[in-house]
Protein backbone atom coordinates (compact mmCIF):
# COMPACT_ATOMS: atom_id res chain seq x y z
CA UNK A 1 0.00 0.00 0.00
CA UNK A 2 1.34 3.46 -0.98
CA UNK A 3 1.37 6.12 2.59
CA UNK A 4 2.13 9.44 2.31
CA UNK A 5 0.94 12.49 4.66
CA UNK A 6 1.05 16.57 3.62
CA UNK A 7 3.83 18.14 5.62
CA UNK A 8 4.54 21.67 5.91
CA UNK A 9 8.05 22.75 4.81
CA UNK A 10 10.01 25.73 5.44
CA UNK A 11 12.56 26.61 2.88
CA UNK A 12 15.75 25.98 4.64
CA UNK A 13 17.20 29.04 1.90
CA UNK A 14 14.91 31.49 2.17
CA UNK A 15 12.52 30.28 4.87
CA UNK A 16 8.80 30.50 2.99
CA UNK A 17 6.69 27.69 4.22
CA UNK A 18 4.73 25.61 2.39
CA UNK A 19 2.60 22.35 2.14
CA UNK A 20 4.07 18.75 0.39
CA UNK A 21 2.77 15.50 -0.16
CA UNK A 22 5.73 13.22 1.24
CA UNK A 23 5.63 9.89 0.43
CA UNK A 24 6.66 7.19 2.86
CA UNK A 25 6.13 4.22 0.94
CA UNK A 26 5.14 3.33 -2.90
CA UNK A 27 3.62 0.24 -4.11
CA UNK A 28 3.69 0.11 -7.74
CA UNK A 29 0.43 -1.79 -8.03
CA UNK A 30 -1.45 1.22 -6.40
CA UNK A 31 -0.89 3.56 -9.70
CA UNK A 32 1.76 3.67 -12.79
CA UNK A 33 1.79 7.53 -12.73
CA UNK A 34 3.05 7.42 -9.05
CA UNK A 35 6.21 5.28 -10.20
CA UNK A 36 6.76 7.52 -13.27
CA UNK A 37 6.97 10.41 -10.93
CA UNK A 38 9.23 8.54 -9.23
CA UNK A 39 11.91 8.16 -11.78
CA UNK A 40 11.21 11.27 -12.65
CA UNK A 41 12.72 12.55 -10.03
CA UNK A 42 9.11 14.14 -8.17
CA UNK A 43 8.69 12.04 -5.53
CA UNK A 44 9.95 13.12 -2.19
CA UNK A 45 12.03 16.37 -3.65
CA UNK A 46 11.39 19.26 -2.49
CA UNK A 47 10.79 22.66 -4.62
CA UNK A 48 10.18 25.84 -3.00
CA UNK A 49 7.75 28.18 -4.80
CA UNK A 50 9.55 31.65 -3.76
CA UNK A 51 13.03 31.18 -4.87
CA UNK A 52 12.96 27.45 -6.75
CA UNK A 53 15.62 26.09 -4.11
CA UNK A 54 15.93 22.12 -4.77
CA UNK A 55 16.50 19.44 -2.23
CA UNK A 56 15.65 15.79 -1.34
CA UNK A 57 13.99 15.12 1.66
CA UNK A 58 14.99 13.13 4.60
CA UNK A 59 12.21 10.75 4.51
CA UNK A 60 12.76 6.86 4.13
CA UNK A 61 10.85 5.60 1.82
CA UNK A 62 9.56 1.43 0.79
CA UNK A 63 9.48 0.81 -2.67
CA UNK A 64 7.35 -2.34 -3.73
CA UNK A 65 6.78 -4.07 -6.87
CA UNK A 66 4.77 -7.22 -6.51
CA UNK A 67 4.85 -8.01 -9.99
CA UNK A 68 9.02 -8.01 -10.33
CA UNK A 69 9.38 -9.74 -6.54
CA UNK A 70 11.17 -6.57 -5.90
CA UNK A 71 11.33 -4.49 -2.72
CA UNK A 72 14.10 -1.83 -1.58
CA UNK A 73 13.85 0.10 1.38
CA UNK A 74 15.43 3.71 0.25
CA UNK A 75 16.56 5.54 3.42
CA UNK A 76 18.66 8.88 2.90
CA UNK A 77 22.12 9.25 4.09
CA UNK A 78 25.75 9.65 3.29
CA UNK A 79 27.54 8.90 6.53
CA UNK A 80 29.15 5.69 6.88
CA UNK A 81 28.34 4.94 10.33
CA UNK A 82 24.49 5.92 9.98
CA UNK A 83 24.23 3.97 6.81
CA UNK A 84 25.62 0.92 8.77
CA UNK A 85 23.26 1.22 11.62
CA UNK A 86 19.97 1.91 9.53
CA UNK A 87 20.69 -1.52 7.46
CA UNK A 88 21.31 -3.49 10.62
CA UNK A 89 17.58 -1.85 11.83
CA UNK A 90 15.98 -3.15 8.65
CA UNK A 91 17.63 -6.59 8.83
CA UNK A 92 16.49 -7.06 12.69
CA UNK A 93 12.91 -5.61 12.38
CA UNK A 94 12.22 -7.54 9.33
CA UNK A 95 13.22 -10.58 11.32
CA UNK A 96 11.53 -9.99 14.62
CA UNK A 97 8.36 -8.90 13.03
CA UNK A 98 8.12 -12.29 11.22
CA UNK A 99 7.79 -9.84 7.42
CA UNK A 100 10.84 -11.90 6.30
CA UNK A 101 9.22 -15.07 6.06
CA UNK A 102 7.04 -13.78 3.62
CA UNK A 103 9.35 -12.09 1.41
CA UNK A 104 11.36 -15.50 0.58
CA UNK A 105 11.05 -14.76 -3.27
CA UNK A 106 12.21 -11.21 -3.27
CA UNK A 107 15.05 -9.13 -4.21
CA UNK A 108 15.38 -6.96 -0.96
CA UNK A 109 17.62 -4.07 -1.32
CA UNK A 110 18.97 -1.40 0.74
CA UNK A 111 19.84 1.93 -0.74
CA UNK A 112 20.90 5.19 0.77
CA UNK A 113 20.94 7.38 -2.27
CA UNK A 114 18.14 8.40 -4.36
CA UNK A 115 19.66 7.90 -7.78
CA UNK A 116 20.72 4.43 -6.83
CA UNK A 117 17.13 3.85 -5.79
CA UNK A 118 15.93 4.96 -9.78
CA UNK A 119 19.10 2.82 -11.09
CA UNK A 120 17.56 -0.41 -9.15
CA UNK A 121 14.06 -0.24 -10.89
CA UNK A 122 15.29 0.71 -14.09
CA UNK A 123 17.59 -2.22 -13.62
CA UNK A 124 14.68 -4.90 -12.70
CA UNK A 125 12.49 -2.95 -15.13
CA UNK A 126 14.45 -4.14 -18.03
CA UNK A 127 14.72 -7.97 -17.06
CA UNK A 128 17.70 -7.41 -15.66
CA UNK A 129 19.30 -8.64 -12.23
CA UNK A 130 21.40 -5.63 -10.13
CA UNK A 131 24.16 -8.56 -9.04
CA UNK A 132 25.33 -9.07 -12.76
CA UNK A 133 25.00 -5.16 -13.73
CA UNK A 134 27.16 -4.40 -10.44
CA UNK A 135 29.82 -6.26 -11.37
CA UNK A 136 29.74 -5.24 -15.10
CA UNK A 137 29.75 -1.47 -14.03
CA UNK A 138 32.91 -2.27 -12.11
CA UNK A 139 34.53 -3.97 -14.98
CA UNK A 140 33.47 -1.16 -17.43
CA UNK A 141 35.35 0.89 -14.71
CA UNK A 142 38.86 -1.18 -14.68
CA UNK A 143 39.23 -0.57 -18.46
CA UNK A 144 40.81 2.75 -17.30
CA UNK A 145 42.46 2.45 -14.20
CA UNK A 146 44.02 5.36 -13.77
CA UNK A 147 41.25 6.96 -13.67
CA UNK A 148 38.21 4.59 -12.02
CA UNK A 149 38.71 6.37 -8.37
CA UNK A 150 37.33 9.44 -9.89
CA UNK A 151 34.69 7.63 -11.79
CA UNK A 152 31.01 7.03 -11.14
CA UNK A 153 29.63 4.29 -13.33
CA UNK A 154 25.46 3.78 -13.85
CA UNK A 155 23.39 1.63 -16.07
CA UNK A 156 21.60 3.24 -18.73
CA UNK A 157 19.06 1.61 -20.39
CA UNK A 158 18.86 -1.41 -22.48
CA UNK A 159 19.23 -0.82 -25.98
CA UNK A 160 18.69 -4.28 -28.91
CA UNK A 161 21.15 -6.68 -28.22
CA UNK A 162 23.37 -3.86 -26.27
CA UNK A 163 23.39 -2.49 -22.22
CA UNK A 164 24.68 1.23 -21.89
CA UNK A 165 26.36 2.53 -19.23
CA UNK A 166 27.01 6.32 -18.14
CA UNK A 167 30.60 6.99 -16.74
CA UNK A 168 30.58 10.22 -14.57
CA UNK A 169 33.95 11.92 -14.28
CA UNK A 170 33.66 13.53 -10.74
CA UNK A 171 36.95 15.36 -11.31
CA UNK A 172 36.29 16.92 -14.87
CA UNK A 173 32.76 16.69 -14.73
CA UNK A 174 32.76 15.07 -18.20
CA UNK A 175 29.94 12.25 -19.37
CA UNK A 176 31.16 9.31 -20.88
CA UNK A 177 28.88 6.08 -22.19
CA UNK A 178 30.22 2.98 -22.53
CA UNK A 179 28.33 0.04 -24.03
CA UNK A 180 28.12 -3.99 -23.61
CA UNK A 181 26.91 -6.79 -25.70
CA UNK A 182 23.80 -7.73 -24.05
CA UNK A 183 25.72 -11.58 -24.41
CA UNK A 184 28.40 -10.22 -21.77
CA UNK A 185 25.82 -9.68 -19.01
CA UNK A 186 24.63 -13.40 -20.02
CA UNK A 187 27.94 -14.74 -19.67
CA UNK A 188 28.34 -12.65 -16.26
CA UNK A 189 24.92 -13.65 -14.67
CA UNK A 190 25.66 -17.64 -15.56
CA UNK A 191 28.95 -17.37 -14.22
CA UNK A 192 27.76 -15.81 -11.33
CA UNK A 193 24.92 -18.91 -10.76
CA UNK A 194 27.64 -21.43 -11.12
CA UNK A 195 29.64 -19.25 -8.21
CA UNK A 196 26.69 -19.63 -5.84
CA UNK A 197 25.28 -16.49 -6.12
CA UNK A 198 21.84 -16.06 -5.26
CA UNK A 199 19.34 -14.06 -7.58
CA UNK A 200 16.79 -13.99 -4.92
CA UNK A 201 17.32 -12.58 -1.39
CA UNK A 202 17.68 -14.52 2.06
CA UNK A 203 18.00 -10.80 3.85
CA UNK A 204 17.88 -7.71 3.02
CA UNK A 205 21.23 -7.09 1.04
CA UNK A 206 23.51 -4.10 -0.40
CA UNK A 207 24.39 -4.38 -4.11
CA UNK A 208 26.68 -1.95 -5.39
CA UNK A 209 30.30 -1.23 -6.04
CA UNK A 210 31.52 -2.59 -2.96
CA UNK A 211 29.28 -5.79 -3.04
CA UNK A 212 30.59 -6.41 -6.75
CA UNK A 213 34.24 -5.86 -5.68
CA UNK A 214 34.30 -8.63 -3.23
CA UNK A 215 32.46 -10.96 -6.00
CA UNK A 216 35.76 -10.27 -8.57
CA UNK A 217 37.81 -11.49 -5.48
CA UNK A 218 35.76 -14.89 -5.26
CA UNK A 219 32.97 -13.85 -2.42
CA UNK A 220 29.88 -14.70 -2.86
CA UNK A 221 26.33 -13.05 -1.65
CA UNK A 222 26.76 -14.49 1.76
CA UNK A 223 29.06 -11.80 2.51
Amino acid sequence: MSINATQQIRCPKCGQLQDMTVWQSITVSDGADLKEDLLHGKVNIFQCYGCGHKALMPTPLLYHDEKKRLMISFSPCDDDVTRAKLFENIKNSSKSSGELDKLTDYNLRFITGYNDLLEKILIFDNGLHDKAIEVIKLMVLMQDTDNMDNRVCMFGKKDNDELEFLVQDKKDGKLYTSRVPIATYDTVAEQLRLSGVKFKSFDWEIVDADYAARLLRGANNNL
